[in-house]
């Protein structure tokens, strides 16, 4: 395991500000929807301390994030019915350990191709196009992820 470096990076815009509309802060973690207007089920886990690598979280917080993603993942299945959901922990431009859980659809501006793809296609107002309305969409992600950490 790497050496933690968990204060608060100047430059890193995920120490700095939430990374997008703030949906729960936890303790350990937050989840934000992102301000995505092509993919709008677009939602980010983000660990708050400053953390670059997933192997430099211990094993129990490891699986209490993934257990998030997770989570989240179920509540956009079950209440969109999403043709897919990607996952992704990237951060090379923002080096501070974060997953991306993204709701795709047929429909979508870039679909089949990754959301950093060039469009495809326009989609005007795609959120009005989800079963759910984004804010309740919000609250039910929230919802199950204080049920997860309830359990950790």
């Amino acid at each position: 395991m790497g050496q933690l470096d968990t204060t608060r990076q100047v430059g890193c815009e995920l120490c700095m500000q939430d990374g997008g509309k703030l949906i729960l802060r936890a303790s350990k973690l937050r989840v934000i929807r992102a301000a995505e207007a092509d993919h709008p089920a677009f939602y980010r886990v983000i660990w708050n301390d400053h953390v670059r690598e997933w192997t430099d979280l211990d094993a129990a917080d490891r699986v209490l994030m993934m257990s998030v993603v997770e989570r989240i993942e179920e509540t956009l299945r079950e209440h969109l019915q999403p043709s897919k959901v990607n996952l992704a922990s990237l951060g090379n431009v923002v080096p501070h350990l974060h997953w991306h859980v993204i709701a795709r659809f047929d429909w979508d501006t870039r679909w089949p191709a990754p959301v950093w793809a060039p469009p495809q296609r326009e989609v005007v107002d795609a959120a009005a196009r989800l079963l759910v309305p984004l804010d309740e969409l919000d609250r039910l992600v929230a919802q199950g992820v204080v049920g997860i950490m309830r359990k950790a």
